[in-house]
């Protein structure tokens, strides 16, 4: 990537987020990457705030290595600032933060405290910029998404089904449920782009049933589509069985296993796809080391079954599962806003 020369419709594409972004020429402003961050998006950041004539400082930080014996994917958790302490205090010092690390700030246990102190950030996938300019914020997602999450905030209880056999209750009540349209203008708030989904992180002992994951449903750790039927049942949120014959099946288990840690196997955030610019082919048009698969959380009308980390819950783990699942319906207290995969 190093080597790859800048184009004109990426950089116009960094302008058009951070220009939704309303920074202005009082505030503090800086780009935050780890060592082994894209490169390209760093320089793209880089210009694209240099053109606009926005003043903004680097702050940099070392790629670590996990503890976990399994290879850790897609997370939304930097661990970049674990253990360091005063490179958290210096982004708090920032009105925005370019996030640029590789995993993301989103679940990263230090970004409450960061949100706190009234610093808003923009977290950019670790993807391709051709992936992120595909997928340039759209003005008109902001009130979709809204509309969204108002109507999972109003709901007692999420009913998920399928034709598959996926039959899965979410108590609703004290839920937290975030939108994301692609870009952040308000203090203490995190946004990721691309965007355009909705996500509910549900309260302990919320869900319950069973998820069937059918051939072309994605897991996005693996980066691969299902090519096998997986079922797997959620007890009080924790997966107590994974069961299938092949291939799919097999490698889910090995991997929550080799994290022995329960928290792996529970339930991070369920939600759905809003973003019609979104391409369900598109893992198979990049290589793995060009894609983080937000694009894939963001289809429309998927429905997004994610594990590990919920830090309403008060859970904490590496192990992190995104499984997108292409035609199921969704429900809020019996009214359908997703109709076998296509939004309502």
């Amino acid at each position: 990537m190093l080597e790859t020369p800048i184009q004109k419709q990426w950089l116009d594409a960094f302008i058009n987020l951070f220009t939704l972004c309303k920074p202005t020429h009082k505030e503090r402003i800086a780009i935050f990457s780890e060592s082994h961050s894209r490169p390209v998006n760093v320089m793209l950041a880089e210009q694209a705030l240099n053109q606009m004539g926005l003043k903004f400082t680097h702050i940099s930080a070392s790629t670590k290595s996990t503890k976990s014996l399994p290879i850790i994917r897609s997370t939304g958790a930097t661990n970049a600032m674990n253990g360091e302490s005063a490179l958290v205090e210096r982004i708090k010092t920032n009105d925005l933060v370019i996030d640029l690390s590789i995993e993301g700030m989103m679940h990263a246990q230090q970004t409450p405290s960061i949100l706190a102190s009234g610093t808003r950030v923009m977290t950019i996938s670790n993807e391709h910029p051709d992936i992120l300019t595909r997928l340039m914020p759209d003005a008109g997602m902001k009130d979709v998404v809204k509309e969204a999450v108002a109507r999972c905030r109003a709901a007692n209880t999420m009913k998920v089904t399928s034709p598959t056999g996926t039959d899965l209750t979410v108590q609703m009540n004290d839920t937290v449920t975030v939108g994301v349209w692609g870009w952040t203008d308000r203090p203490g708030t995190l946004a990721h782009w691309p965007g355009g989904l909705v996500v509910s992180f549900p309260r302990a002992a919320s869900a319950n049933g069973q998820i069937v994951f059918s051939p072309g449903d994605i897991n996005l750790t693996f980066k691969r589509y299902f090519e096998s039927e997986v079922r797997c049942k959620v007890k009080d949120d924790f997966i107590t069985s994974i069961d299938g014959s092949g291939t799919d099946a097999k490698l889910m288990r090995n991997y929550l296993a080799g994290f022995n840690d329960p928290l792996a196997y529970a339930t991070s955030h369920v939600g759905w796809g809003l973003n019609p610019q979104a391409r369900y082919e598109a893992l198979c048009m990049y290589e793995k080391d060009d894609l983080n698969g937000t694009e894939l959380r963001a289809l429309a009308g998927n429905f997004l079954y994610s594990t590990g980390a919920n830090e309403f819950a008060d859970r904490f783990t590496e192990g992190h599962f995104d499984l997108p699942m292409i035609g199921c319906s969704i429900s809020l207290d019996g009214t359908l806003v997703v109709d076998r995969g296509m939004p309502c």
